[in-house]
């Protein structure tokens, strides 16, 4: 059982300051002292790392395409564990589903998994007494979802925020906060620099979101919301663990696994570095922009999906670390690259030396894309066995050719084979979740741990 205060923060549809919103009230309730957690409904990456960076633990994702729906509350639960406050950012608007499942994979659907009560954050610069019938709507189209409140984003004036309060106080919604159209300036480092900023400790990523706190604390009203965060009701799930399924390894050997990343977090999945560590890995961060060398000793590298594709020019300027990685490719020891680090894995990208494990040369292409597949396992490797069938996730500007290797590491309806399996690399535009990838850890681990040292 779990008894974490909550809420979901959503909105009628993408642009209406969710992101910006939810950073700052997480960074204000910090700043009191309370204990938070954030989350990010969907496979976005970046948006969790910022919400890591407000709550000072990291932020996860709740993907029920990508970990199923089942998974969603356990994962919630383990990563909200001793909070004193919990916050879900939505994605798109509260109903809505990529894959148009918004019985199990919209916001909405979360926050019912999740007994959570939604606040429902509205752009109102172009609105008046309709804030009411819309707010409404939302409130009566699903009879379970818990629409406790709103706040209003974008407020013209006194005059206007009186009319918008009263419009809804007719129909009985509580507002828990107004902001003015400057009130939530856009401080973050641009959005091309993915994660980055956030794994590299940036100066420019803390003082955005610091920022964004003091407007939240001067217009949201935190203790009424902590009240209706408090009322959620406990979930009576059991929250996910790390450990294998069969126990603890008692081998009294760590091997050492290098994950890409930096001071502040990595480019993977907080469960990531969970599952190695339960397998019994020592892992030591890397960081492909800056440092020449891998850890000393190390067995394995992790390159995780939200590396930006945009740090091109830096990965390739950074050779010995690139000669490094190739030597520890061809030892044979696991490589697991995901997303851009399949790019870091190339001859070159757009004509920028890379690390040259794969034959294969990337492209960066006009427009992104951007959407789940459901993909078997054509060729057996530590991150799946051939015929096992998970679901990832793509976002990508550039393309690799070829697509893929004479061993590839995916297929899926409607396209070709895509990835690279040789020897111990696995490599690949995919990005699953490893919480719902069984033995990917240990399997990884077990390998690293069979291999000789590499020079360090």
């Amino acid at each position: 059982m779990t008894d974490v205060p909550r809420v979901v923060l959503s909105a009628p549809s993408s642009g209406h300051g969710t992101g910006a919103l939810s950073l700052g009230l997480l960074a204000a309730l910090a700043d009191r002292g309370l204990a938070v957690a954030g989350f990010k409904v969907g496979p976005d990456q970046v948006d969790a790392a910022y919400l890591g960076l407000a709550a000072g633990r990291p932020g996860r994702t709740l993907d029920p395409r990508l970990v199923g729906p089942e998974r969603v509350g356990p994962l919630f639960a383990h990563g909200a564990a001793g909070a004193g406050f919990a916050l879900v950012q939505g994605t798109m608007g509260l109903y809505d589903s990529v894959a148009g499942r918004p019985e199990s994979e919209s916001t909405a659907a979360v926050a019912t998994a999740l007994r959570s009560p939604v606040v429902l954050v509205v752009d109102v610069a172009a609105m008046g007494q309709s804030v009411a019938a819309l707010v409404h709507g939302f409130r009566a189209y699903d009879e379970q979802l818990w629409l406790g409140g709103v706040i209003l984003n974008r407020v013209a004036s006194p005059r206007h925020e009186t009319l918008l309060r009263e419009a809804l106080d007719d129909v009985g919604v509580p507002v828990y906060g107004a902001l003015r159209r400057h009130e939530l300036p856009p401080v973050l480092p641009a959005r091309r620099h993915g994660a980055a900023p956030v794994v590299r400790g940036d100066a420019e990523a803390e003082r955005g979101v610091r920022r964004l706190g003091e407007a939240v604390a001067a217009t949201v009203d935190l203790d009424r919301l902590l009240t209706l965060a408090r009322s959620a009701p406990a979930l009576t799930v059991e929250p996910w663990s790390p450990d294998p399924a069969d126990g603890p390894s008692d081998a009294a050997e760590r091997p050492v696994v290098a994950l890409a990343g930096g001071p502040a977090g990595s480019y993977s999945h907080p469960e990531t570095v969970e599952l190695l560590r339960a397998a019994g890995a020592e892992v030591v961060t890397l960081d492909p922009l800056r440092d020449e060398a891998l850890p000393a000793g190390a067995r394995a590298l992790v390159v995780g999906g939200a590396l930006p594709e945009t740090y091109a020019e830096q990965l390739s300027a950074n050779r010995r670390l690139c000669i490094a990685v190739a030597e520890l490719a061809r030892s044979g020891r696991p490589v697991v690259a995901e997303g851009a680090g399949l790019l870091w894995l190339a001859r070159e990208l757009d004509g920028l030396p890379m690390c040259g494990v794969l034959d294969a040369v990337g492209t960066v292409r006009d427009g992104l894309v951007v959407g789940y597949r459901e993909a078997t396992a054509v060729t057996g490797s530590v991150v799946a066995s051939a015929g096992v069938t998970v679901t990832g996730h793509k976002q990508h500007a550039a393309v690799l050719t070829p697509r893929a290797g004479d061993r590839p590491a995916w297929q899926w309806g409607g396209g070709t084979p895509e990835g690279f399996v040789r020897h111990g690399v696995h490599a690949s535009q995919l990005v699953p979740h490893w919480a719902a990838l069984p033995g990917v850890a240990e399997r990884l681990v077990a390998a690293a741990r069979a291999s000789v040292a590499a020079p360090a």
